[in-house]
């Protein structure tokens, strides 16, 4: 029997302190607190024109007030911010709820920074938020609802939340290292750099662009003439090691190959951060990538994954080999790339 060795819970830990920040900033306490600062005459008289008589005379039989489900321009005045309480209410994430089909991407600065929108009026907004909350009282049932069950109802839209924040950290950062690992390749023939950019002259005295990118992660491209460039190549990096949702990352890679292809990419290579990946199944789900690497793989400079990437990288962007990587140059210190040895 093998020994069990568990994961540490450094995003649980993450999760706690950042719960705490959330409770003050935009969960029911901080409803609470904004409430207590009102007049709570012209908030009842606010109330009364917004929410529907019937809900309110339900709510205030079972002991709670009407604010804890239903927004309205007063409370939302006070402190934006709270738009998020009202929206995890509702189960939605913040990428549904602002989707720009549905008319509230200018109501985003409320929860980012805590500001109102310029144009757009929260009469509209909370009419339509009563809407829906309407439908989850009913769907609910009233004699259910309480103080606990309302928390919990925004705790199980945040956590998902929380975790996908998590993961698109994880992301940058496996892309920040993808990036650093290509640098320290073809650092021989770099001619300027940046934390964002690399310029490298190929054998033929061409000029390569090795930059970050939002859709893929990172494009290789050369200059032909001015203003002309060949792609080269498109990367996508899955920098998440939940195996479990692999396949619809490699669907998210697929999505963006298709869209370099059309650019006129040559290659399309997705790397993945699994400690495994049933190949077979990646291609068919992503027919548009020419290669599939392992993150874990690539970085080790004596693995036979690492130099299948490193000969691809060389031969593709044409850089000299008067410089070669040795497979045993020292790339990895304490979790981190560094460039090689001169």
């Amino acid at each position: 029997m093998k020994p069990l060795k568990l994961p540490t819970p450094d995003l649980q830990v993450e999760f706690s302190a950042f719960l705490a920040t959330a409770r003050k900033a935009y969960l029911i306490d901080a409803l609470s607190g904004v409430v207590g600062k009102l007049d709570i005459r012209k908030l009842d008289a606010e109330l009364a024109h917004y929410v529907p008589l019937d809900k309110m005379r339900a709510l205030a039989a079972i002991g709670l007030r009407s604010e804890l489900v239903f927004p309205v321009p007063m409370i939302l005045s006070e402190n934006p911010q709270l738009l998020s309480y009202y929206r995890l209410l509702l189960g939605h994430s913040q990428k549904a709820f602002y989707d720009s089909r549905n008319g509230t991407t200018p109501f985003k600065c409320m929860e980012d920074v805590g500001s109102l929108p310029k144009s757009s009026t929260l009469d509209i907004l909370c009419k339509e938020m009563i809407r829906g909350l309407c439908a989850l009282v009913d769907g609910i049932s009233i004699h259910r609802i309480s103080r606990d069950l309302l928390d919990d109802l925004t705790l199980l839209t945040l956590g998902p939340q929380l975790r996908g924040g998590a993961n698109v950290k994880k992301g940058s950062v496996s892309i920040r290292v993808v990036f650093d690992l290509i640098r320290a390749i073809v650092q021989p023939g770099v001619t300027s750099a940046t934390d964002k950019r690399l310029v490298l002259k190929n054998a033929a005295g061409r000029y390569v662009t090795i930059k970050f990118a939002s859709d893929p992660d990172i494009v290789i491209r050369e200059l032909i003439s001015k203003n002309s460039y060949r792609n080269i190549i498109a990367i996508e990096v899955k920098g998440g090691t939940d195996i479990s949702n692999i396949h619809n990352r490699i669907g998210e890679a697929e999505k963006s190959h298709q869209k370099a292809r059309q650019s006129g990419y040559t290659e399309c290579w997705t790397i993945v951060n699994v400690h495994k990946l049933d190949d077979a199944k990646a291609r068919r789900e992503s027919p548009a990538t020419n290669r599939f690497f392992q993150l874990s793989e690539i970085i080790q400079p004596d693995s036979v994954a690492y130099a299948d990437f490193r000969n691809r990288l060389v031969a593709l962007t044409g850089i000299s080999e008067r410089h070669p990587l040795r497979s045993g140059s020292k790339l990895i210190h304490r979790g981190k790339i560094s460039s090689p040895e001169k």
